[in-house]
């Protein structure tokens, strides 16, 4: 990643409202090239979503920033991501989060994303294959959660392993309509909800995908 790829995709981040720094240094020290093939590797420090192995995508980096800073990752935070793809999620959160455990049905995602945290030298990430809208119980509750695949609703059981006073981001909505980018929040009483703003990912899918 050069300085001029660098500074081309912080001016981007900024430009589309990612504005804390804790976010934008940690997306500084993630080359993005890694995470996707050597066929779009130009294009990897552009502000557009990218293909990946096993039909899905690497989301736009102004909304990972978006999705990242509306988290509110702190430095003791135990995470849960939900959908790994090829690791720059996770990637991110490592370096904001004490504990980033992460999730991916595709097990050729998760082996991918094993093998580039493993050349990024970052150990505080577990990388799981299994299915994500169950979240990961035996290793509940977690302060933040992250979904990057739409639900229709929020996940029951995600929304169970959130400590009180955590929050969770997540796409709601049908997969072929416009999604809503939602932040909910635990509270002593219940679960206070905000929109975000609109996005577009894959839908959440139950199970466990081989490849």
């Amino acid at each position: 990643m050069t300085p001029e790829d660098t500074m081309r995709l912080l001016v981007a981040l900024r430009s589309r409202g990612v504005t804390d720094t804790r976010v934008l240094e940690a997306m500084e020290q993630v080359d993005r090239a890694l995470f996707v093939s050597d066929t779009f590797a130009d294009q990897a420090f552009e502000d557009v979503p990218l293909p990946i192995q096993s039909g899905q995508t690497i989301s736009q980096p102004s909304v990972v920033g978006l999705m990242t800073q509306a988290l509110g990752v702190q430095p003791r935070d135990k995470v849960l991501e939900v959908g790994t793809g090829t690791g720059y999620q996770a990637a991110i959160l490592a370096h904001l989060a004490r504990r980033v455990y992460t999730v991916e049905r595709h097990r050729t995602l998760a082996r991918i994303a094993r093998e580039n945290h493993a050349v990024l030298g970052l150990t505080n990430i577990t990388q799981i294959s299994g299915d994500g809208s169950r979240g990961l119980p035996e290793q509940a509750p977690f302060d933040r959660i992250l979904v990057t695949a739409a639900a229709e609703d929020p996940p029951g059981p995600l929304l169970a392993q959130l400590r009180e006073g955590g929050s969770m981001v997540v796409p709601v909505g049908v997969s072929d309509h416009v999604q809503t980018l939602v932040k909910v929040t635990r509270g002593p009483d219940g679960y206070d909800y905000e929109e975000l703003l609109p996005v577009r990912f894959v839908p959440l899918v139950e199970g466990v995908e081989p490849g």
